[in-house]
């Protein structure tokens, strides 16, 4: 069988089955990779307090930016294979992926002796306080040595996800998930290891995770890594980055973004009757809590990347147009479903992370119910970013992935608190989703004619 029969089900196959056959596994695999960071901080809420947790939350941002390199890598590669393939370029999405192999292990590598040198610039960049230093110093000098290990396997098994096993990228991150999950309470409850044991936990899992990805290279599906697919090939590989480039703007501003919200929580939220550490401690849960929620949506996405990427190259503009569509149908559900959760049990979900007082608890039913409240909106936006970059539209996907959080919420978390205090904080979320969902909508709609025009669209 030729490499092209092999693919010829992503342009025969109904959309729907086949976005099912992607998505459902890339959404338990973003899942379980979010899981990573809030198991950690359920146990360590549960079994140390929420100052410990404050101290996590000052450690997530440098994961998130381990994650973006990751990405920018991994799904740009992917991306470009999936085109090359309905191009029959296939030598062209060899290469790329195996230079994004080697660009993704050299990642892992310098972010993790970065962190190292750095460590107490990190912590305080992103907002530590006197009373949470010593559990975020204790965390981030464990979890620096999993960067390596977490980088490859993010960033590969986008690549193995366009090769077409999806299922195969599932597992491999599942596996280090389960790993985590188990050795968590026993590290933080039996062996009263606190922090530390949290993080030994989730490096473990992130290493076996890692053999598990590395392992599928041996015998992929249908690409054909052999030495010349491993030197380096500046042009493809900068073409590759190129349409990673609006997966790694959104991590940046997520990373941007709680950035300024922990300086900007621990300074207004000192001027209240919160104080500093109470909005420090929540606003990384919501975050993470507001990660997992982003992760079925992004699932959803990128599930849909290798049909668009393929279609999109071979001509297939109604495929394409009609993928969209699917995917659009099912994150407005997910975001349907996350509002009303956050809106009417938001204690429910508060009380996983431990039982905290009175004014912890009023905190963080604030935070989830206004900070949240356009869940909807940001999963419509989040979702059409990544369709662009999966058919090749780099710039328009950047700028959509910059307007939410760059253009429009970080703005807004600094002009707020101004006049109306912490909960200023808060609303600029929902204001930067009404804003950003305008022009997710110029954007789309431009696109969209265009595809109904074959001649231009290919241009």
């Amino acid at each position: 069988m030729t490499t092209s029969d092999k693919n010829d089900y992503l342009e025969k196959t109904p959309i729907l089955k086949l976005l099912m056959r992607f998505s459902v596994p890339c959404i338990i695999s973003l899942l379980v990779s979010a899981l990573y960071n809030i198991v950690d901080q359920i146990f360590i809420g549960q079994g140390v307090g929420y100052l410990a947790n404050a101290a996590t939350n000052v450690v997530y941002p440098f994961t998130v930016i381990a994650l973006a390199f990751s990405l920018l890598i991994g799904d740009g590669c992917a991306a470009f294979f999936s085109i090359s393939l309905g191009r029959k370029e296939k030598k062209a999405g060899d290469t790329a992926a195996g230079n994004g192999i080697l660009l993704l292990i050299a990642a892992g590598v310098v972010l993790m002796l970065i962190g190292f040198l750095f460590e107490d610039n990190i912590l305080n960049l992103f907002g530590v306080t006197p009373a949470s230093y010593g559990y975020a110093r204790e965390y981030l000098s464990i979890i620096l040595i999993g960067f390596p290990f977490y980088v490859f396997t993010s960033g590969a098994n986008s690549i193995i996800r366009a090769d077409g096993s999806p299922h195969y990228a599932m597992i491999s991150t599942v596996i280090g998930a389960v790993i985590n999950l188990i050795l968590d309470p026993v590290a933080i409850f039996a062996l009263h290891l606190g922090v530390s044991g949290a993080a030994f936990a989730t490096i473990i899992g992130q290493i076996v995770s890692c053999i598990v990805t590395g392992l599928y290279f041996r015998r992929p599906k249908t690409l054909a890594l052999d030495k010349k697919t491993f030197r380096p090939h500046k042009t493809i590989l900068a073409k590759s980055c190129s349409l990673g480039i609006s997966s790694f703007i959104t991590q940046l501003a997520i990373v941007l973004v709680i950035g300024v919200a922990n300086n900007m929580f621990v300074l207004y939220g000192g001027q209240s009757k919160f104080g500093a550490d109470i909005p420090l401690s929540v606003v990384g849960i919501v975050m993470k809590v507001f990660g997992i929620v982003i992760a079925v949506v992004v699932g959803i996405a990128v599930g849909g990347q290798p049909i668009v990427g393929y279609n999109y190259g071979a001509g297939h503009y109604a495929r394409v147009r009609e993928t969209y569509r699917q995917i659009l149908i099912s994150v407005s559900i997910v975001g349907v479903i996350s509002m009303l959760l956050f809106e009417l049990c938001p204690q429910s979900i508060i009380a996983l992370f431990g039982s905290e007082n009175a004014l912890y608890n009023e905190f963080a039913v604030l935070c989830f119910r206004i900070f949240l409240s356009g869940i909807l909106l940001c999963s419509i936006q989040k979702a059409s970013s990544i369709f662009l970059q999966s058919i090749g539209k780099p710039v328009q996907s950047m700028l959509l992935s910059l307007s939410r959080d760059v253009f429009f919420l970080i703005p807004g978390i600094i002009i707020l608190p101004v006049f109306y205090g912490v909960t200023g904080i808060l609303w600029a979320a929902p204001i930067a989703d009404v804003l950003s969902i305008l022009l997710t909508v110029f954007f789309i709609s431009a696109q969209m004619r265009k595809l109904k025009n074959p001649e231009y669209a290919q241009a």
